[in-house]
């Protein structure tokens, strides 16, 4: 059985190509292909056509032009709110992208408009019992670079801890927890054995699949910092729980390149022109 070619010179998709070489997002391609903006070769591009690496691709300054005008806003979200879709009664942290939640420290180009609302759509998921950095964006560039197929972005979280202790583990290999009203909440990391706080660097697994290695250490006796690669449903719980710690409180201070700071809780601003993730 021949397998499929997976030569760098083999033809893809245009929008594919486009997004590879990062100009835009596929869905925006498409949006540029049917406006008449792209062209391959000096000849307007077709919806769906197929192109090597030696073909030339250019891009309408009109293109260009409404990229610019995108925009990628950082909350610092409160508890409370989700981070996607509203649901269970729960306000959606977009609801927050008011001007008057703009913070007064913010100094970039950009004026609030209605029409920076269209397309806005979360990076990753912050869970409505977490606060800290959420990032939503209209640039389909930011977006894949968050969160697509090939993304390793760090994330990283300050998580205060209690320790509710272990008991021998099971046969199967589960530790169990003492009682919810007995915790350690303070001077946690004297009492937490090193060997789990290893198993949290590397060795557990959720759904089934084993967890990328992550960086965990104590920023104080109470709190630990993390710093992700990956971000399956609520993961650091999940992970805490293994060894026998509950999170008490989860904030997510850094994506990439780009800090939460001194944004107050609850308050936005735009990512500035200088800022790369």
């Amino acid at each position: 059985m021949t397998e499929p070619s997976t030569s760098p010179h083999a033809p893809v998709r245009l929008n594919k190509r486009m997004a590879e070489l990062g100009l835009c997002s596929r869905r925006e391609a498409d949006d540029w292909i049917a406006q008449g903006w792209v062209r391959v070769n000096g000849k307007p591009a077709e919806m769906g056509v197929k192109v090597t690496p030696n073909d030339r691709i250019e891009v309408d300054k009109a293109a260009k032009g409404q990229q610019a005008n995108q925009v990628t806003i950082l909350i610092n979200k409160p508890i409370g709110y989700v981070s996607g879709q509203a649901e269970d009664g729960h306000e959606p942290a977009v609801t927050l992208f008011t001007p008057q939640n703009r913070w007064v420290e913010d100094n970039a180009r950009f004026f609030f408009g209605p029409q920076q609302l269209r397309g806005l759509a979360p990076c990753g998921r912050l869970d409505i019992d977490s606060t800290g950095l959420l990032v939503m964006t209209q640039d389909g560039r930011i977006a894949r670079q968050l969160i697509g197929e090939d993304s390793v972005m760090d994330k990283e979280y300050l998580v205060r801890v209690a320790y509710h202790g272990l008991d021998q583990p099971a046969p199967t290999g589960q530790l169990v927890r003492l009682d919810d009203d007995d915790p350690v909440t303070t001077n946690v990391q004297a009492v937490f054995p090193p060997a789990m706080l290893a198993r949290l660097r590397h060795g557990l697994s959720l759904d089934g699949q084993a967890l990328k290695p992550a960086r965990v250490e104590w920023q104080n006796p109470e709190q630990l910092r993390f710093v992700l690669t990956e971000g399956k449903k609520r993961q650091i719980r999940r992970m805490c729980e293994l060894v026998g710690l509950k999170v008490v409180g989860l904030k997510r201070v850094r994506i990439g390149k780009v800090m939460l700071g001194n944004l107050p809780v609850g308050q936005w601003r735009y990512l500035a022109p200088h800022e790369k993730f």
